[in-house]
């Protein structure tokens, strides 16, 4: 099973490599469009590879996803946590019963009935 992970983590890198060589043309990106530089006042704008820009946006996209799914799930963990602090309270209830339950009797009867 490591090796199929590696091997999947090497495919993916020799593609990653692939697309980089293949878009190493510089592209002029610009932060704010000529319309409105304006009234920016300013118009930063880099000279990059194009795989550069390919790969930001994946990862701009990626980390987008990540958040938007963190928020979804909220309802999911508030759920999860409502049912652990639930079953916490159970579990002392039942300890608390299962102590009144062997309140007067013999301890080795109490610590028999207690392991089964």
């Amino acid at each position: 099973m490591r090796y199929i992970r590696y091997a999947s983590i090497a495919i993916f890198a020799v593609a990653l490599v692939l697309v980089a060589l293949a878009n190493r043309a510089m592209v002029e990106v610009r932060l704010v469009p000529d319309e409105l530089s304006g009234l920016a006042a300013l118009n930063p704008s880099h000279e990059v590879p194009l795989f550069v820009v390919i790969f930001a946006g994946v990862a701009a996209g990626l980390v987008v996803g990540f958040i938007w799914e963190w928020i979804r799930e909220y309802g999911e963990r508030a759920a999860a946590a409502r049912q652990m602090r639930e079953l916490r309270a159970l579990r002392a209830e039942v300890k608390r019963l299962k102590g009144e339950t062997h309140e007067g009797k013999d301890e080795v009867l109490a610590l028999l009935d207690k392991a089964g």
